[in-house]
């Protein structure tokens, strides 16, 4: 700037200087044609005087002036950042953008001088680190900042956190299924739990497709509670999280309203950053997957009495407005103690199926659904009866009514081709099994039990000639 202005000021002077000495020039050599060659003087010397004055006089209010800009020019502060460091940070965000948050925190430790700005997106970043469940990276984002600036925002109380909630270590299998073994929860000593929200995670339990369910504790009212995340920002868009995220609070309200003795009670919904979680009753017990396969079979009567249980308990929610849209044994939970059925996972099971995997399938299990929930029509409770009539099947027999070596041939099946009957395979059933089964895997929703208390009493009706 400065290098600018004393361009500026010295390209002035020279045109001004030289246009004054033309015209001065130009003023004498007039005089001199006048007065040799037709003796004509003319008072040539004050306008030149006059016209050299005025010279002087612009020239010193010019210099005047273009000094008082040097000072203040030279004063200005300098650039915040390079060229080089722009481009830095412009890579540092498109790998953080792609998920890449530890190659974007080394971009952003690089590069100098650190303003204010560079403070923002470091930030962010330790925050992004945070989303992540990684307490520990964060931390030492947060260090980062405040060997720049320690008062920046609330860098302390966050570095003292990201601190306490590193050094607890969950301990888990590498297993991702649903049945995966309680494990413990270690903190060292002197460190707060994890929490979600309001509740203390004390272990996990297991993992789920769409995320990890834990033991929790609310420690106001000493409750416990079993805890199911889900990481929405993973399975779904960024332009479809809010609409998500929306649809997940109403569906966990919806299901939250639901009291009956064979559903798991829903306490509470949040969400902890992009981490969503459901905070249910916690049951002891474990579900009926355990119980399909041909060697470790229920009796039928204990069969016929948990699904009549089941189909009463879905007749209760579908009354209420709600709609499973995911039964099955694994959300089937039968209680150590009292050999209760409960369903679980009313709220979820919408969210799951609209959610998409990174190679475009839908979530869910494929075996178990309806043909108008395949072919993505609307779906009321007559689709779960269906799912219901699946299970009963499967827990009688250790099979599947519909088996098929691909996706597309299973959808085919489930919806034209008709099932084996029950007493085939198992010939010791009574056939009035087989009626029910039958009614409930109808093709059509108007073919099946219009609601789940009658699919519940037929069942009720096969128990007692077993007995």
């Amino acid at each position: 700037m400065v290098k600018e202005k004393k361009w500026t000021k010295e390209w002035f002077e020279g045109f001004v200087a030289g246009a004054v000495a033309i015209f001065v020039a130009d003023l004498l050599i007039a005089q001199f044609i006048l007065l040799s060659g037709h003796s004509i003087w003319l008072r040539l010397f004050l306008p030149a005087l006059a016209l050299v004055g005025a010279a002087i006089y612009a020239f010193k209010k010019q210099f005047f002036s273009f000094e008082k800009l040097i000072p203040a020019a030279r004063s200005a502060p300098a650039a915040s950042s390079s060229p080089e460091s722009g481009d830095a940070k412009m890579q540092a965000l498109a790998l953080q953008g792609q998920g890449q948050l530890d190659q974007a925190f080394e971009k952003f430790r690089r590069i100098q001088p650190v303003d204010s700005r560079l403070l923002d997106l470091l930030y962010n970043l330790a925050l992004e680190f945070e989303r992540k469940r990684d307490f520990k990276k964060a931390g030492a984002v947060y260090l980062h900042i405040t060997q720049t600036n320690a008062e920046y925002r609330d860098v302390q109380q966050k570095l003292s956190r990201a601190k306490r909630l590193s050094e607890t270590e969950i301990l888990g299998a590498s297993s991702m299924q649903s049945t995966a073994s309680p494990v413990a929860a270690k903190t060292a000593v002197g460190t707060e739990k994890p929490m979600l929200g309001r509740y203390q995670v004390e272990k996990e339990l297991g993992k789920g497709a769409m995320g990890v369910v834990y033991l929790g504790r609310d420690p106001k009212i000493g409750r416990t509670v079993a805890i199911k995340t889900m990481a929405l920002a993973q399975e779904f868009e960024a332009n479809e999280l809010l609409e998500v995220k929306q649809r997940f609070f109403r569906e966990a309200e919806t299901a939250g309203r639901l009291s009956h003795p064979n559903i798991v009670q829903i306490f509470d919904a949040g969400e902890e950053h992009d981490l969503a979680y459901i905070a249910m009753e916690f049951v002891r017990g474990s579900d009926l997957t355990k119980h399909i396969k041909p060697i470790d079979l229920l009796s039928p009567s204990e069969v016929l009495r948990y699904v009549a249980d089941a189909a009463d308990a879905l007749d209760y929610a579908h009354k209420n407005g709600v709609v499973h849209r995911d039964v099955k044994p694994a959300n089937m939970m039968l209680l150590a103690e009292t050999k209760v059925i409960k369903l679980m996972d009313f709220g979820i099971a919408r969210l799951a199926d609209s959610s998409k995997t990174k190679t475009g399938m839908v979530l869910g299990t494929p075996s178990y659904m309806s043909p108008e929930q395949l072919s993505g029509k609307k779906v009321d409770g007559r689709s779960d009866l269906f799912s219901l009539g699946v299970t009963l099947f499967q827990l009688l027999t250790g099979s599947l009514p519909f088996k098929a070596d691909s996706m597309a041939t299973l959808m085919f099946k489930i919806a034209n081709e008709q099932h084996t009957n029950v007493c085939t395979v198992r010939p010791d059933l009574p056939p009035q099994i087989d009626a029910v089964i039958n009614r409930a895997l109808q093709k059509t929703a108007e073919a099946r039990y219009s609601n789940g208390g009658e699919m519940a009493r037929d069942l009720r009706a096969v128990l007692s000639t077993l007995s």
